[in-house]
């Protein structure tokens, strides 16, 4: 299981590759939401989402003679980009297992980092799992988990370490932190570096309407699982249900699930572009949507939330920005 001295030690083998992403205001933001809001933007890290952090973690902690094989790893687009440019960095073979449905944008980009992208039918039903088990029996390639893994999760949690700083930095004490949420890597990295370093800022998922898996395990106290796997312009954190090592770090650290509709996630992408001058994705704007048009679900003065990526696809960009111009 992760824990803050695995993060701490994350912190440390990524330093000088990761950036450290810079926490961000705007008064029209905070006058919209009717609180403080303090944004994190990870749609400025390596590749464009805060997944850079994690595959370089779980890459940099494999052993030489292990990493020097390869390693493989399953993706609809920001994890794929994030090992794909750790493995480039260490000189070593990626293959990464994509869906066929994936914005176009990150299969291109993946491709050109210089991984070998493989692509499944998920909509058809077809297995990533059963694909990735025959390449890694045949390579002896090392799986690289999105999210339900130890070292992905120290990595991330990196993020947290940067927000517990940043946030006193800020004069910043108590407030929700807002974590765009698909298996939960994200959310249990941050959970567990703030339980450490700033225990007055409380995590909370944010979800898609449709795909809010983490939110309904949270109410219930076990894994529950999402009808369906695609259908929606957040792909970025669509996932069929919680992780097994992170659902119980959620439970233990977390405040409740908040839910957003995809229209939601269109405006909260225009106004980061307008009042911050950042691209996001739908899926990295949750969190900022939540933060804006949530405000009667959250507690404080003050709230903290993540722009987790912005790899999106331009006619999906130029969509937002037209249908919330001004």
């Amino acid at each position: 299981m992760t824990n803050i001295t695995m993060i701490r030690a994350a912190a440390e083998r990524i330093k000088g590759h990761a950036r450290r992403t810079p926490l961000l205001s705007s008064p029209f933001l905070d006058e919209i939401a009717g609180r403080r809001v303090l944004v994190k933007p990870e749609c400025l890290q390596h590749t464009g989402s805060f997944k850079y952090r994690g595959g370089r973690s779980a890459v940099s902690a494999l052993d030489p003679e292990v990493r020097a094989r390869g390693v493989i790893a399953f993706s609809s687009g920001n994890h794929a980009q994030g090992v794909a440019l750790a493995a480039k960095e260490f000189g070593i073979p990626a293959v990464i297992i994509m869906p066929a449905d994936a914005p176009r944008l990150k299969i291109e980009n993946t491709r050109a980092i210089g991984a070998e992208v493989v692509l499944y039918d998920r909509a058809g039903g077809e297995s990533r799992e059963a694909l990735g088990d025959a390449i890694t029996a045949e390579r002896g390639l090392t799986l690289i988990k999105p999210y339900d893994e130890p070292q992905v999760i120290a990595g991330q949690g990196t993020t947290g370490l940067e927000i517990a700083a940043q946030a006193q930095e800020a004069g910043v004490d108590s407030a929700d932190v807002l974590v765009c949420c698909g298996g939960g890597g994200l959310t249990s990295g941050i959970a567990l570096a703030l339980e450490a370093d700033a225990p007055g800022l409380r995590p909370r998922p944010v979800e898609p309407e449709g795909f809010d898996d983490v939110t309904r395990s949270l109410i219930s106290g076990h894994i529950e699982t999402n009808n369906q796997q695609s259908g929606s312009l957040c792909d970025a954190i669509l996932t069929p249900s919680p992780g097994q090592i992170t659902f119980p770090v959620m439970q233990r650290l977390c405040g409740p699930g908040l839910v957003v509709t995809e229209d939601e996630c269109l405006h909260a992408m225009a106004l980061a572009f307008q009042r911050l001058k950042l691209v996001a994705e739908p899926g990295g704007a949750a969190a900022l949507a939540a933060a804006l048009f949530h405000g009667d679900e959250i507690e404080g003065n003050a709230v903290i939330c993540t722009i987790s990526g912005g790899n999106v696809d331009a006619d999906v960009f130029q969509m937002a920005l037209n249908r919330f111009e001004g």
